[in-house]
């Protein structure tokens, strides 16, 4: 499975083409958040993949415009072919916002997802804004991980968490590929094609 990641800043090479071939064989789109609603809205148009995002700090813009013909995937785990996709926006709180969290109000939110974690035995992808605690994020507070972020990885061991918040021109200390434990790490900044292990499973999406 091919997914095209989105994070922070509109690539020109999607932004300014209205032709499909930019993307081709694309599976699924996932976007990390702090993109313009109106450039989601516009890549979901010329593609057949489902495009899915959470929010990030910058996203309370949603509230009024969300992006047309995608799907927000906070606080729940959806299935694509088979894969279970965990989404979490939003970064650490360092000013008032809706998609901003302490420490502690990010863990009530993983709390909250212990059922759901419970029925579908775990997942295969964390799709967050911020990074993990800990896991090429900053050291300011803007910028810091989660910590509820590597205790879902200790616990579940997923194959990948793509995040975005962490700009890859902010310094080489913010690599594009990592591994924790059994988990890659890929920073989605502007936009970046991974592959996915197919699943042999007959999940339909939800």
């Amino acid at each position: 499975m091919r997914i095209l990641v989105l994070s922070d800043k509109e690539s020109k090479y999607l932004w300014d083409s209205e032709n499909p071939k930019r993307l081709p064989d694309i599976d699924l789109i996932l976007s990390c958040g702090d993109l313009r609603p109106e450039y989601l809205s516009f890549i979901a148009t010329f593609t057949h993949a489902p495009v899915l995002y959470v929010h990030g700090n910058h996203d309370d813009r949603y509230q009024q415009t969300p992006p047309d013909g995608c799907l927000c995937i906070e606080n729940r785990i959806y299935h694509y072919n088979g894969v279970r996709i965990l989404g979490l926006g939003g970064s650490m709180r360092y000013r008032d916002g809706i998609h901003q969290y302490t420490q502690r109000e990010m863990n009530r939110r993983v709390f909250r997802l212990y059922p759901s974690l419970w029925r579908h035995k775990g997942f295969d992808i964390l799709l967050t804004h911020a990074p993990a605690f800990g896991v090429n994020d900053g050291k300011d507070l803007p910028h810091q991980g989660f910590t509820a972020f590597r205790r879902l990885m200790d616990t579940y061991r997923p194959h990948m968490m793509i995040h975005g918040h962490t700009h890859l021109n902010y310094g080489m200390e913010y690599p594009r590929e990592s591994v924790y434990h059994d988990t890659k790490i890929i920073n989605a900044y502007e936009k970046y094609v991974l592959e996915f292990p197919q699943k042999n499973s007959g999940d339909p999406p939800r």
